[in-house]
């Protein structure tokens, strides 16, 4: 496999994976759960399937107290509602005022977080991106420093970095757009699936940089692009069964883990299956993209 001679077609396939995504995080945005954004989470748990008119009825009471609703939605014989912040005291009137109207139900879930907490869980999240990004950086960086020409330790961190941003925005993308069509929620488990994703990316990446620079070393006078080439080929099995039977087990608990845990194993699995994708067709290509940018420039000087 010429994986090196193609490497722009796999540059484009990335582009093609991460623009729909980057286009809904423009238009879109993410639908932050209460946890970033502050507010109260209601869960009312009903005898039987929930109709649209019980919906109806939920938002019409939350409405006559004064109370502003983000989002009510129903799923089978729950109904799950997202508001401005409720102190208890409202909380018990808003439930007297809905059995009134609608019968008996249970409240399985109120809980709520105040706007500072939300403040400061959010700028929490995105320090944890950026430090591990950073110490990435740097780890691989030092740990890479006696590589041999043409390359430096230096472009092997930023390629690493590149290719987790891939993964990075794939991910964001695939949520913003489930978000929207599907309300499906960002909250502290999806920092979380992205701080693994990252891990498993950079490490994937790591093992394809390790072979480089030992062949590097081996095979010095070998045109640069042809040593990463056989590199990527001679760590492409050990890659695709290791990502293979993290996807598996990730399969199992998508089937079986039951819903709390649903859209973090799906996180997992679009990380992982974009990492392994990245780690192999662009991280060691941009490598050699880098080195033929810098190559072309010197000729020209």
């Amino acid at each position: 496999m010429n994986i090196i001679g193609k490497k722009y077609w796999y540059f484009l396939i990335s582009l093609i994976l991460i623009i729909p995504g980057i286009i809904s995080l423009i238009l879109f945005g993410l639908n932050l759960s209460i946890e970033f954004t502050g507010g109260t989470r209601l869960t009312l748990s009903f005898p039987k399937e929930v109709s649209q008119k019980e919906l109806s009825s939920v938002k019409e009471v939350f409405s006559d107290n004064n109370i502003k609703t983000l989002s009510v939605e129903k799923s089978g014989k729950f109904i799950y509602v997202r508001s401005e912040t409720l102190s208890e005291k409202e909380d018990v009137t808003v439930i007297s005022s809905l059995k009134e109207e609608l019968g008996e139900f249970k409240q399985e879930q109120y809980e709520t977080v105040g706007p500072t907490i939300g403040s400061e869980i959010t700028l929490n999240a995105v320090k944890a991106l950026g430090i591990a990004s950073l110490l990435i950086v740097l780890y691989i960086t030092w740990s890479f420093r006696k590589v041999p020409k043409p390359t430096s330790s230096f472009r092997f961190g930023i390629s690493a970095i590149v290719a987790l941003i891939h993964d990075v925005l794939l991910l964001l993308g695939v949520f913003s757009i489930l978000g929207h069509f599907y309300s499906v929620e960002i909250d502290s488990l999806f920092v979380t699936a992205i701080l693994t994703v990252i891990g498993f990316s950079v490490h994937d990446t790591i093992v394809v940089f390790d072979r480089i620079r030992e062949n590097l070393r081996r095979h010095g006078g070998e045109d640069f692009p042809k040593v990463v080439n056989d590199s990527i080929l001679q760590t492409l099995d050990r890659s695709l069964n290791t990502s293979i039977t993290v996807v598996l087990v990730l399969l199992a608990m998508l089937l079986f883990g039951g819903e709390i845990i649903r859209w973090f194993v799906v996180a997992l699995l679009i990380g992982i299956v974009s990492g392994t994708y990245s780690s192999i067709f662009n991280a060691a290509p941009l490598l050699v993209l880098w080195q033929e940018i810098v190559e072309k420039r010197s000729k020209k000087k």
